[in-house]
């Protein structure tokens, strides 16, 4: 009886009228971002995963400081020249951080932060309890999943952050290099960084709305954040496979990488546009089926 009685509320929230409310109820006054925020930041998966993002560029300099001198040129094919000059200003190796940390470590994290969000709260049993309270369907997932992007951009930061200040307090304040671009002055080369670090946030997007949709589809947010991470390198390893022709453009991840063009020059922004305008679609995609999936979805948990 008390579980029919709560889910009863809890679908009552969800609608737009307010036959029965309570004397001075605002829904839009419910779960304030602040508070939500504040409770994220709480969590210890949230603090360890910040404290990563500070921890690695220290982790990255102390392992430059065990150079041996070798022959090795740590070849990685076109991005050989990331690590080549990753020692030769706090700009250069700010790139090198970003360049080891895009295509799997930042995956996780925002994976993390938006796959997590739904799924905990059901597998602890206290979402009901929020709509129960109650918080309209619609606004806690868009209150939730705001927080998460704010963490996931903030993370972001804070590596990119991290790596310049101990970069340049390590290697100086030099001109940024690479072999798909000229010399570039440090003020135009930090203008260059934040170029990429905006695109990487978009292509990003694609990996939280796919976290965010598993997560109100699943109580077990693990399952979330690593359906989120598998798909993600599936679409990396299909995306190597040329027979698969134009096809390939279509994969969410097809462009996640068009951030050297924004290095090169001139700058080359074809591709980045591309690539922000399908990881847009594809996020808005996976947000629209997850508020669709949620206001239907019967909450037991």
């Amino acid at each position: 009886m008390a579980g029919s009685q709560v889910e009863a509320r809890s679908d009552g929230a969800s609608g737009t009228g307010s036959i029965g409310a309570a004397p001075g109820y605002r829904p839009s006054a419910t779960l304030p971002f602040a508070a939500e925020f504040r409770r994220q930041a709480s969590r210890r998966r949230t603090q360890l995963a910040l404290g990563f993002m500070v921890l690695l560029p220290l982790i990255i300099l102390i392992a430059f400081q065990f150079d041996s001198g070798g022959d090795d040129d740590n070849g990685r094919g076109e991005f050989g020249s990331l690590i080549e000059f990753a020692t030769s200003g706090g700009l250069n190796f700010t790139l090198f951080t970003i360049f080891v940390s895009a295509s799997f470590l930042l995956v996780v994290v925002v994976a993390l932060f938006c796959g997590d969000t739904v799924a905990s709260e059901a597998s602890w049993g206290s979402l009901r309890y929020l709509l129960a309270i109650p918080v309209p369907r619609a606004r806690l997932l868009a209150v939730k999943l705001l927080v998460a992007l704010a963490y996931s951009a903030l993370a972001l930061l804070l590596l990119a952050g991290t790596a310049l200040l101990i970069g340049t307090l390590r290697y100086g304040w030099e001109p940024l290099r690479s072999t798909v671009a000229a010399q570039l002055e440090p003020g135009e080369g930090l203008l260059r960084l934040l170029a990429v670090l905006g695109y990487l946030a978009v292509v990003l997007l694609v990996v939280a709305g796919l976290a965010f949709l598993l997560s109100v589809t699943t109580d077990a947010a693990l399952g979330a954040v690593g359906g989120a991470v598998l798909l993600w390198i599936l679409s990396s390893i299909l995306d190597q496979i040329t027979a698969l022709g134009a096809l390939r453009a279509f994969l969410p991840t097809h462009y996640s990488t068009a951030w050297l063009g924004l290095l090169s020059t001139p700058v080359q922004t074809d591709d980045v546009v591309r690539g922000s305008i399908s990881a847009i679609s594809y996020a808005t995609l996976f947000w629209g089926l997850a508020f669709w999936r949620f206001t239907r979805k019967d909450v037991v948990s």
